[in-house]
Parts: structure tokens; sequence; C-alpha cells
């Protein structure tokens, strides 16, 4: 009886490290993959879902060739590649492109990849638009570079966390969402966003939108064609933009709420329906920002308009 409890406790120990030792720190997926293979770069995955099993936290997922590798919902640290030069996408109706729900220490970054919602593509099809192009929940950290995000029936970017953490947008384009292209916000701690070189255009809402308790620096960007270029919607929120476009936005290129502060400093704001709408919260400027063609200046705190 002895020998066969230590026999069966070597077989699961070995079972175990069989387990832990087939999530290898790089995979793979291609558009002629298989969620079956073990993700390695000669027999790789379907799909980001049928990859991210096989990767150890930490680790990577690379797209080898043109593909659509479906939607994904993140819980570990990982970092996504599309790579360059090529078509990596994520292609949905009715849900998220990708949900980041990783632990308070976790950094997940996603590079190179298209998300297409289906929001207005033309199709004769009833088609469900996704909601979200990426929706993140939780994590430490969160790295969006040079992304494709179009079509979404909600925000481009959507941030709804409940804790603290970083997020870093870089290089990115948003176009035709019903929402906000970029979305901020938590219901506890401070969400502190760096936004650089970031295009959205035809948001319904807002190009970019911060919410409670947030501290989004924005440089190098353009948002333009939206309802509103740049808002805050929620208390304890700071934005500060500069060296930006916020260009023909229908309401205002810039607009406070309560409890919501926006800095501008050096940006150009041209014929929106309002270049600077308090809306009962608080736009400061530097004076060298250059406001023309717009329905209506409108104000800033403290004084009469000043750019």
């Amino acid at each position: 009886m002895r020998s066969l409890r230590l026999s069966y406790g070597f077989v699961l120990a070995f079972a175990l490290g069989t387990l832990a030792s087939a999530q290898a720190t790089r995979t793979w997926v291609s558009g002629v993959g298989d969620d079956a293979n073990p993700c390695s770069r000669t027999a790789p995955c379907k799909t980001w879902a049928g990859a991210i099993s096989k990767t150890a936290a930490g680790g990577e997922i690379d797209a080898l060739d043109p593909g659509g590798f479906g939607a994904l919902t993140i819980t570990k640290s990982i970092t996504l590649d599309g790579g360059g030069g090529q078509v990596a996408s994520v292609l949905v109706g009715g849900t998220p492109g990708i949900t980041v729900a990783a632990g308070a220490t976790d950094v997940v970054i996603i590079r190179n990849i298209r998300f297409d919602g289906l929001l207005g593509n033309g199709t004769s099809q009833a088609v469900t638009p996704g909601t979200n192009g990426i929706s993140i929940l939780s994590a430490g950290t969160v790295i969006l570079d040079n992304l494709d995000i179009f079509g979404f029936a909600q925000n481009g970017i959507s941030v709804s966390a409940s804790a603290s953490m970083t997020v870093a947008i870089n290089n990115c384009r948003i176009e035709n969402v019903n929402g906000s292209g970029i979305l901020v916000a938590t219901s506890t701690g401070e969400v502190v966003t760096d936004v650089n070189d970031v295009r959205v255009y035809r948001a319904g809402t807002a190009g970019l939108n911060g919410g409670t308790n947030v501290s989004i620096n924005v440089t190098g960007s353009d948002f333009s064609f939206d309802t509103i270029g740049v808002s805050t919607s929620g208390s304890g929120t700071g934005i500060d933009v500069e060296n930006s476009q916020l260009n023909y936005n229908t309401t205002a290129g810039a607009q406070a709420a309560p409890g919501g502060t926006i800095r501008l400093v050096s940006n150009t704001l041209k014929k929106n329906g309002i270049a600077s709408n308090l809306n009962g919260g608080n736009i400061f400027t530097n004076g060298q920002n250059n406001s023309s063609g717009n329905t209506s200046a409108g104000s800033t705190s403290g004084s009469t308009v000043t750019f």
C-alpha cells in the first residue's frame, strides 16, 4: 500500500511538472495554425485564446503571418505582438475585442494589432457590433502600442478599473465608435494615463473622456471630427493636453464637467462648436493655443478666453 501511495505521488508530481513545463515563454499564432498544436514556431496555434493557455506568465505571443486571431481575456502578465508589416487582427461582434482582467502587479503589452468591431461596415447581413475594442478592468500596467481600432458600438479603449493602475497609449488610431475613443475611469484609487501620438476620429461621445479619479497626460495627438475632442465626465479628474489638435468637433474642442480640470498648452482648436466649454468644470490655458474659426470661443477658468 505504501509503495502504491509513493507511486501515485510520483505520477502526480510528474504530471504537474509536465503541465508547468508545457507553458513556453514565447508562443506563436498563424492564420493557418491549429489550437491543438503546441504553439511553437513550427506548429503554431490558430487563436490568441488557444496560445495564451500554453504561454507562461510574463511570456509573449507573436503572430507569424496575417490572420484573424479572435477575442481574448487576459488574466496574467503577457505580451501580444501582431508583428510588423502584416495584418494581425481581432474581429468581433457583440463582445469586447480584448479584455484585460489581470492581477494588481501584472504588466500587459498589446501592440501591432487591428481591432474591427463591424460597426457600419456596409454588410447586407444583420451584424451585432463589438462593444469595446479593448476593455481594461484590472492590471498593474497596460501598454498599448501601434493599434488600429474601429467600428465599435461603445468605446475604442475603455478603462473601467476598481483600483489604481497605469496605462500608456502610444501611436494608436481609433475611428468610428459610438462612445468615446478613449474612456478612462476608476471607482477606487487613481488611473494614471499617458497618451502620445494618438488619432481619434468620429467618436460619438468624445475623442478622450476622463471619468472619475484619473490623471491623463496627452502629447502630440489629434481628436477631431468627434462630438467633443477632450472632455471630463467625473470628479477628481485632471487632463493635460499639449501640442495636439482639437478640430472640427461638433459640440466642443474641450469640455470640463464639475470636478474636472483640463489644461491646454500650445494646441490648435479650429472650427469647433465651442472652443472651450467650462460646463461646470475648469479649463486653463497657457495663452499659446491657436484658436480660429470656432462657432464660439467659449470661456476659460478665471477670465475670458485666453489662447
